[in-house]
């Protein structure tokens, strides 16, 4: 009886043993495509934003924050120190461990549940992408049978390329390279040996390991690497001891480290569209800015914002709108070095020095006093300053337009140069007539201005551009009469190194050298003596002008050096009046002086002085120093009256 009952157990556990191998095998089959995600692996990818001297200015990503590393360029260490902690027999076994299992089932069953896990490398890849952490005997089951399956699809080295870029190391860090750069700052293979053992321990506990949170927890485990590793007799005992002692750095960074918001914000709208997988792309986008100009733009603009604030102190109604916007360019070439679209970003992301479109006021008029050179006018050429009444419609409506200058008072006849040293409206809407208006507009096509005013308001700036806009138009100054396309964004490679895009300087003559000079002598004036003085700085040769519109809503200050050009606008996001008194000298001015003068703390190799182009003449008038071209020459000496006011 016993032996028959005993043969009929056999029989049943023969069939019961067919049967579950019969399911499993089902179920490997079954199960067999949800590998697929990680055979053809492509995890969305961090795309990163450097500086023209390949530093970082910020990680730019969606959900996962993730530097990739093929496996190629893993350190041999780090493969070691993962193994010898996480998987000793993991080029051994094809997706389990048999006899670990073994080990965990036996102390499972003796404490009545779930205490230890018997996972391979492998099945720790599969649960942390494919499935959930849920500890269920069917969820292990499938584990075991899609890594064997992951086993049949992939080898070793690319099961863990995919692990070392899978998995979550803490602190948002997805990858270890990724967490090498964030937690110390370092490539994989700058790495020490206890910054790697530090690395691969975390992946079984991210959180309670996070050195930037449990510094002792994560030395503690990276010791046990350690000591893992001198047991294999992967590492002798005088590394081991050397390697323990240390207490590597670590950083506590935000994920994006992002140094110039308004600067990322840019670069990634202008890419959006020709790549919309830009935040999960991997790409690498080189711009050319630099990061030290960044700060010193960023310093700049807040050194002018706190002196408003200061000298408005006691004003109870003071605006809680105002702001400012500052760019910087390489004036050789057009690249963006700098740009600063408002005070701070953490309050107002709004970017001022690209998207707000303000009033240039008087910035504009050098187009106007070039536009009379080129005609053959020459700074000593002289214009009325006086006032003039001009009667214009507006629709059924007969007007009046009396425009006055700042000062309120008239000078009769005056040079160009000293016109433009004081900026006198007068004068310069006289200019503007004398020109004439189709003249002006056909001489400033080359500009491609949209929206350029038909009358004679174009004299006193009445036309809206943004600072990025100003800076383009001001690099015919600042090189001698070229024209710059401001180029942000240098290149674009792909997550494999592939170059995608390249930006070259984009430039065009406008003016010839000698005729742009006469006006850069001109505007070296404006700061000198004229309305730009505050933006004086010893021993440097700053050309430049103000702008400042009707009731101070715009405060400007354009100008250059002959290395590096800068615009810093002023004003209310309201487009509400500053007080009384603020203008472009007074408000701006003093934000370019700040940030040329910490260009030459820095930069002490930068050209100090203008060079003068050959076709320059000089001649001596009235005891002064004059110059003149071929196309501008001095005008014949004359005198004369000129009444006061002219009504017409």
């Amino acid at each position: 009886m016993i032996k028959k009952s005993f043969s009929l157990l056999f029989k049943l556990g023969i069939l019961a043993g067919i049967a579950i191998l019969g399911y499993l095998v089902w179920l490997y089959f079954q199960i067999g495509r949800q590998v697929e995600p990680l055979v053809r692996y492509d995890p969305p990818k961090t795309t990163q934003i450097f500086d023209r001297n390949g530093k970082l200015i910020a990680n730019v990503f969606d959900k996962q924050h993730r530097l990739y590393v093929p496996y190629d360029e893993i350190p041999g260490r780090v493969i070691e120190a993962l193994v010898a902690i996480e998987d000793t027999r993991f080029f051994e076994h094809h997706g389990i461990n048999p006899e670990a299992i073994f080990r965990a089932v036996v102390r499972d069953i003796k404490a009545r549940k779930l205490v230890e896990g018997a996972s391979t490398l492998t099945q720790q890849l599969v649960k942390s992408t494919l499935l959930t952490r849920e500890k269920k005997l069917k969820r292990k089951i499938i584990e075991a049978l899609l890594a064997i399956r992951l086993e049949r699809e992939l080898t070793k080295p690319e099961i863990l390329e995919r692990y070392l870029n899978a998995v979550f190391f803490g602190h948002g860090y997805y990858g270890i390279r990724t967490a090498a750069l964030g937690y110390f700052h370092k490539d994989l293979d700058q790495l020490s040996l206890k910054e790697i053992a530090i690395l691969v321990g975390l992946p079984k506990a991210p959180s309670a390991y996070d050195p930037t949170r449990h510094y002792a927890n994560a030395m503690a485990r990276a010791n046990r690497v350690l000591e893992r590793m001198k047991r294999l007799g992967w590492i002798d005992e005088a590394t081991y001891l050397r390697e323990i002692k240390e207490a590597p750095k670590v950083y506590d960074d935000t994920l994006t480290r992002n140094k110039a918001p308004y600067i990322v914000d840019t670069v990634v709208r202008k890419l959006q569209k020709s790549y919309p997988d830009i935040r999960t792309g991997g790409y690498r986008i080189d711009t050319a800015v630099d990061l030290t100009y960044q700060a010193m733009a960023r310093d700049a603009l807040k050194y002018g914002y706190d002196a408003y604030l200061k000298r408005h102190s006691r004003d109870a109604n003071l605006s809680d709108t105002f702001n400012g916007a500052m760019v910087a360019l390489d004036s050789r070439t057009g690249d963006v070095l700098a740009l600063v679209g408002g005070i701070d970003y953490a309050k107002s992301a709004f970017n001022r020095a690209v998207s707000s479109r303000r009033q240039p006021g008087s910035a504009f008029k050098p187009f106007i006093y070039e536009t009379a050179l080129m005609l053959g006018y020459n700074p000593e050429s002289t214009i009325p300053d006086i006032a003039r009444t001009y009667h214009f419609d507006e629709g059924n409506t007969s007007k009046l337009w009396q425009p006055k200058n700042y000062e309120k008072d008239y000078k009769g006849l005056i040079t160009l140069r000293e016109a433009l040293v004081h900026s006198r409206n007068l004068a310069t809407i006289n200019l503007v007539s004398e020109i004439g208006i189709a003249t002006l507009h056909r001489k400033l096509e080359v500009f491609g201005i949209k929206d350029l005013p038909y009358n004679l308001s174009i004299a006193l700036g009445n036309i809206a551009l943004s600072p990025l806009e100003m800076a383009r138009l001001y690099t015919v100054f600042a090189d001698m009469g070229v024209l710059h396309k401001p180029r942000l964004i240098v290149s674009v490679t792909d997550d494999r190194g592939h170059l995608l895009e390249h930006n070259d300087v984009y430039s065009k003559r406008v003016y010839p050298a000698p005729q742009a000079y006469l006006l850069v002598d001109m505007l070296r004036d404006v700061v000198l003596r004229g309305t730009g003085r505050n933006a004086r700085v010893r021993g440097v040769d700053i050309a430049g002008k103000t702008g400042t519109t009707n009731n101070s809503v715009d405060t400007w200050f354009c100008s250059f050096t002959p290395d590096v050009e800068t615009i810093v606008w002023f004003g209310n996001d309201d487009n509400t009046p500053l007080p009384k008194h603020e203008t472009g000298g007074r408000t701006a001015a003093p934000s370019a002086r700040h940030f040329y003068k910490a260009l030459v703390e820095k930069h002490p190799e930068f050209r100090r002085k203008f060079e003068e182009p050959e076709g320059v003449y000089h001649a001596i008038r009235n005891g002064r120093k004059v110059i003149y071209t071929d196309l501008s020459p001095l005008p014949a000496e004359s005198a004369g009256a000129v009444d006061e006011e002219v009504i017409f």
